[in-house]
This record gives C-alpha cells, structure tokens and sequence, in this order.
C-alpha cells in the first residue's frame, strides 16, 4: 500500500548523510535571514492591513448612507459593493507597504546594499 517503514527510514538516512557532505553556501545565512524577515512581516501586514481595511471601510459606509444622491441612486448592492471594493483596496495597499518597508529595511539594513 506504501513504502514499507524499514525501507523509507533507510531513503531518509542515506538522503541525510548526503546533505551533510555538501559545503555550505556562503549566502545560507543571509537567505535564511531573509525567509525568516517575510515570515515576520507577512503577520504584521496582515494586522495592518485590517486596521486600515476597517478605516477605509467606515467613511465609505457613511458616505454612502448620508449624502442623498447616494441614498436615492444607489441601491444597497451597490453601496456594499462600494464600501467592498474601498475596504479590500485599503487592505491590499496597506499590506504591499508593510511587506515591501520590510523587505527594503532587510536589505539595506542587514546586508549593506543600497537599492
């Protein structure tokens, strides 16, 4: 039904040993380094981008339910579609920034380039 248990841990084994014979790459660190900057930023831009998700949402909410043209010309499809479209753009903006002032600071912080 599958790889027998003796056999797979022997593939493991032998794929190991191999590892441990290759040299390191002068820039292993630095990749490292780097993946484990996106896995910080990816959650701190995910909670920025909600914050200004909701922020961009709110006036787009009032606008839509105050001023009278809007009251009269817009049914509620369109003004959830409005308030969609300003909230998830919100979202989108907030969370490029985040993750790209991360990755700039990365950069240029630890690694001494200038882009």
């Amino acid at each position: 039904m599958g790889i027998p248990s003796e056999l797979r841990d022997a593939w493991v084994n032998k794929r190991h040993s191999y590892t441990s014979m290759m040299a390191a790459s002068p820039n292993e660190e630095r990749i490292i380094h780097s993946n484990n900057s996106i896995r910080e930023a990816v959650p701190e831009g995910f909670k920025a981008a909600a914050i200004y998700g909701v922020v961009a949402a709110v006036p787009t909410v009032i606008v839509c339910r105050v001023i009278p043209w809007a009251k009269v010309n817009l049914n509620h499809t369109a003004q959830a579609l409005i308030i969609s479209t300003a909230s998830i753009a919100g979202f989108f903006i907030a969370t490029d920034q985040y993750i790209l002032e991360n990755a700039r600071g990365n950069t240029i912080g630890k690694h001494g380039k200038t882009t």
